[in-house]
């Protein structure tokens, strides 16, 4: 029954069905390098703050995306869609780094923030260390250009692991549960790295960009 059914189909019918198909409406896979390929490097360099390893996974999200296209779905943009596959390389490449990693073994504090946090790996109270007050319009001055670059600088001071739970938790908005996982860190390990990151950054913003 099924084969008198696709014979069927004219072989007109059949080119319009692949015409109306989601996957049509991707442009064509040559251009993906010039329409995406910048962003998508900006999007995973700033996350792995390793630009050899940012090529890798772009041109591994292309291969993908080429070899999968079939299965695009139509619901977001096309560069929406080469987005969600890069951000499944950064998350596999997170894991891999945390395999070669021991627990707390590559956290080590820069010179300018030792003795800011106790033993806890929590910012001390103190008001000469503590961050300053950003003031009102802190949400309007992180909208500026000038704020992504600081902000790439200062990732990529932080210590791999204290960067990675970052990266995950506040750019990529993955669960903590996960992050864990993938770190190979507890649940208390985590909210420390997480914690000193975020001072870290917001320090190092301060120093390099908010007094400029």
């Amino acid at each position: 029954m099924s084969e008198e059914l696709t014979a069927a189909i004219s072989p007109q019918e059949t080119a319009r069905r692949s015409a109306s198909s989601p996957a049509s409406r991707l442009s064509d896979p040559k251009t993906w390098v010039e329409e995406h390929g910048n962003y998508l490097f900006r999007y995973a360099l700033i996350r792995v703050r390793n630009e050899t390893v940012a090529e890798d996974l772009v041109q591994d999200t292309l291969l993908a995306a080429f070899q999968g296209k079939e299965r695009f779905s139509g619901q977001s943009t096309e560069r929406s869609w080469l987005t969600g596959i890069l951000k499944h390389k950064v998350l596999d490449y997170f894991r891999r780094q945390a395999r070669e990693r021991t627990v707390m073994a590559d956290d080590s504090m820069p010179e300018e923030l030792e003795g800011r946090f106790d033993d806890l790996g929590l910012w001390k109270h103190e008001p000469e260390s503590g961050p300053t007050d950003w003031g009102a319009d802190a949400a309007g001055l992180m909208q500026r250009k000038e704020f992504m670059v600081a902000l790439k600088l200062c990732i990529s001071k932080l210590p791999p692991r204290c960067a990675d739970a970052f990266v995950m938790r506040e750019m990529e908005a993955t669960d903590s549960d996960r992050i864990q996982e993938l770190l190979g860190v507890s649940p208390s390990n985590f909210w420390v790295l997480l914690h000193r990151a975020r001072m870290q950054l917001r320090l190092c913003l301060e120093q390099n960009w908010l007094k400029h």
